[in-house]
C-alpha cells in the first residue's frame, strides 16, 4: 500500500495485521481518485472509518486542505498517526479515536466537511444509517462529495437532492455522491 501521487508520492503505508481492517485496494483507490481528481484541492476531508488512513492521506497528498481521520480502534489510530508522520502529512491531520456515532455528535455544529470517505465494515444498510446520521448533524458543506465503499448488498440509497454514480471493481462497489 502506498500513496499514488502528489507531495507524498510513493510513501509506503502500513496497516494493522490480520482481518481487523480491510484496506482499499490500490486499483480501487486509483479509480476513486481518478473520478474526483479535479475536485480535491482545498477540501476538508473526513475519513470516518480510517483503518490505515490511506484515503485521507492520499487526498492530502493531492492538495486537500486538512483531514479528520476517525477510527474506533486505538491500534488503528496509532497506525494512522505513524502513516501520517511517514508521509509528512501529520500537521494537516487530526486523528480521533472514537466510534463513528460519537464523533458525529462531537462534530455537530463545530466543523463542516467537503469530502467524506466512508469505508465501514461491509453490512447491508449500514452506510444508509451512517448517511442518515451525518445529514442530521449538518456537518457537510454544500459542495460536499461523499465516497462510499461497500459490498454490492450494501450500496447506499442516494439521499434526496444528491446525484449518485456507482462503480464496480470485482467484489467492491464504490458510490460517489454529489449534491445537485
Amino acid at each position: 500500500m502506498r500513496i499514488i501521487t502528489g507531495k507524498a508520492r510513493g510513501a509506503r503505508l502500513t496497516t494493522l495485521p490480520g482481518e481487523a481492517t480491510r484496506p482499499t485496494s490500490e486499483k480501487v483507490k486509483e479509480a476513486i481518485f481518478s473520478a474526483i481528481q479535479f475536485d480535491i484541492g482545498d477540501r476538508t476531508v473526513l475519513d470516518l472509518f480510517g483503518g490505515s488512513g490511506q484515503m485521507a492521506l492520499e487526498a492530502l497528498s493531492r492538495g486537500a486542505q486538512s483531514a479528520v481521520i476517525v477510527d474506533n480502534s486505538r491500534a488503528a489510530t496509532e497506525v494512522i498517526r505513524n502513516n501520517a508522520a511517514k508521509t509528512k502529512l501529520l500537521p494537516d491531520c487530526r486523528i480521533v479515536t472514537a466510534d463513528w456515532k460519537d464523533y458525529l455528535r462531537m462534530a455537530e455544529n463545530k466543523q463542516k466537511f467537503s469530502l467524506v470517505f466512508l469505508d465501514p465494515p461491509y453490512k447491508e444498510g449500514f452506510i444508509d444509517e451512517v448517511l442518515k446520521r451525518m445529514f442530521q448533524t449538518d456537518i457537510l458543506e454544500d459542495d460536499c462529495i461523499i465516497i462510499a465503499e461497500s459490498a454490492f448488498d450494501g450500496v447506499p440509497v442516494p439521499p434526496d437532492g444528491w446525484e449518485c454514480k456507482g462503480y464496480r471493481y470485482g467484489s467492491t462497489a464504490v458510490t460517489v455522491m454529489r449534491r445537485n
